[in-house]
């Protein structure tokens, strides 16, 4: 291999370092790390943090007072209304008879986010990353372990091609657990402006509720799949780690 692609001996020996590091951090996290932390995540599961039966405890009030009707001043028909309001448009310059809808300011200056659902998700979202992250190092372990391509022999590559696959499904499912908490923000961030525009609607309210109740349930989901899937990767790996680890073996003395 040296006489057809020359190496730097200095960056071999570093790049050895850095597949003995990932080997031993990946062997780790399958043997002890993934089966701590799926029983912390079954703990967390029976948190009463997540078990709220009654939603309404993590109901938020939407501090957004409904402004007083507009009232019409001595008028008391359409005719006279247009009327009134064909004298307004004409006398710019002198004092409105008529009252608009009052101006009003959010409660404290800012309209706050539901912080039972905030506190929740900032548990759930360093767990997240976690699984992305460890699922990325075990991923880079099982494709350095990969052999060189060679036609037969392959049932074990295809165990570590499957292995690739399943760790790369659970990164992607991951990463989406993070946009579905984004989605939810601006959802509900865009359901509060509504309130705020048309806070005679009592539907935007009532909506505002109904997706901070799913949110909540959904949390609960996601840290249920996250235990899952570690328990999964880890009974995965452990039941092929000799395919993984030793995808050829040579069957020469079996043939005679």
């Amino acid at each position: 291999m040296s006489s057809l692609l020359k190496v730097d001996n200095e960056l071999k020996t570093k790049v050895d370092s850095f597949r003995e590091r990932i080997t031993s951090e990946a062997e780790d996290l399958v043997a002890n790390f993934f089966p701590k932390k799926l029983l912390e995540l079954d703990h967390f599961l029976k948190d009463p943090i997540i078990n709220i039966v009654e939603l309404k405890e993590i109901h938020a009030e939407i501090n957004i007072t409904v402004p007083d009707p507009i009232l019409l001043p001595n008028l008391h028909d359409g005719l006279e209304a247009q009327n009134a309001k064909k004298r307004k448009l004409d006398d710019v310059g002198g004092d409105d008879l008529m009252t608009g809808t009052k101006v009003f300011v959010m409660p404290g200056g800012m309209m706050k986010s539901n912080s039972n659902l905030v506190d929740l998700i900032e548990k759930v979202k360093p767990e997240i990353r976690t699984l992305i992250e460890k699922c990325n190092t075990v991923k880079m372990w099982v494709q350095l372990l990969i052999p060189r391509i060679e036609d037969g022999n392959n049932f074990g590559v295809s165990i570590q091609e499957e292995t690739v696959a399943e760790l790369r499904t659970v990164e992607g499912e991951a990463a989406s657990y993070l946009d579905q908490i984004s989605r939810y923000y601006i959802t509900r961030a865009k359901l509060v402006s509504k309130i705020a525009k048309y806070p005679h609607v009592e539907d935007y309210r009532r909506t505002v509720t109904e997706i901070d109740e799913k949110e909540y349930i959904s949390l609960k989901i996601i840290v249920s799949e996250l235990r899952n899937q570690y328990v999964t990767l880890h009974d995965m790996i452990l039941k092929n780690i000799e395919k993984i680890k030793r995808p050829r073996s040579s069957n020469a003395e079996a043939l005679y």
